[in-house]
């Protein structure tokens, strides 16, 4: 039976450097995200402005600081937490292209939410956190080298090669 996914050639390993600079990545994403979370049930003080634009108290306590009614603080520990999982150095070379699918899919939902939650802090709270930005930075970066390395890995994007 052909599954799409699962054949074609075994992806190409990236190098240690992408390996473990993604696992760095996700777990200061965890770490950052683990700060927020505390901050947000507990509600300590946040290490942060509270005048002027940037405001981490206003930004955390906001009506955007949910979606879907799960706190955004909650999201991102989950999402960080996975991204550990799944950035770990054995799944890197796994031959099972779904979980390679599966991260690059995890990047892009990274970002796109990033963008909601900028536009929320711009256009709507009018005011950033640091904090949240520091997340929203180490995402970017985390969504680029997987856009950087993932496709590249499972052949996207090059000519077959040919039978003659």
């Amino acid at each position: 039976m052909f599954d799409g996914l699962k054949s074609g050639p075994a992806p190409i390993s990236p190098s240690a450097a992408r390996v473990w600079t993604s696992l760095v990545l996700s777990i200061f994403g965890v770490g950052v995200s683990t700060y927020l979370t505390v901050d947000h049930f507990a509600k300590v003080a946040l290490a942060c402005s509270e005048t002027g634009v940037i405001n981490c108290q206003k930004v955390t306590t906001s009506a955007q600081s949910h979606f879907l009614g799960i706190p955004v603080a909650l999201l991102g520990l989950v999402f960080y937490i996975a991204m550990t999982v799944i950035n770990l150095p054995g799944l890197w070379h796994s031959m099972d292209r779904r979980i390679h699918i599966l991260r690059l899919a995890m990047g892009v939902s990274g970002i796109l939410f990033v963008l909601y939650l900028l536009a929320a802090e711009l256009l709507i709270i009018g005011n950033i956190c640091l904090w949240c930005t520091s997340v929203h930075v180490i995402t970017f970066i985390l969504f680029v080298l997987l856009l950087s390395t993932v496709p590249k890995m499972l052949g996207w994007g090059t000519a077959p090669a040919s039978d003659a």
